[in-house]
């Protein structure tokens, strides 16, 4: 189950941090109390996972899935670059978060 809340939690990372782009800095209300939000979900799901995952795995792979998550969000919501390296790249975290995966102590 901690594996589950890690992988919930790192796709609040990917929520909180597109969000922030909605914030304006944290000058409009509703994005910035949803973005807050998705912090806390977050964390207190990181650090559920963290009871049973061991810290070094289970941070690199919270922070894995919202840098990967975040860079699609920016291509799919933003237009930001679709360049083959920078897909490959985010695909080079990809395999990182699977080989930690599966590499981890049951």
């Amino acid at each position: 189950m901690d594996w589950v809340f890690l992988i919930i939690a790192g796709v609040f990372e990917v929520i909180w941090a597109t969000g922030l782009k909605y914030t304006e800095g944290f000058t409009r209300l509703w994005p910035s109390v949803g973005t807050l939000a998705a912090m806390a979900v977050s964390i207190v799901l990181l650090a559920q996972a963290l009871k049973s995952i061991p810290v070094g795995t289970g941070y690199a792979i919270w922070t894995g899935i919202g840098a990967a998550g975040t860079a699609v969000m920016g291509i799919l919501l933003f237009g930001e670059s679709r360049h083959v390296m920078r897909l490959f790249c985010i695909g080079l975290i990809v395999a990182g978060i699977v080989g930690l995966k599966f590499s981890s102590e049951p």
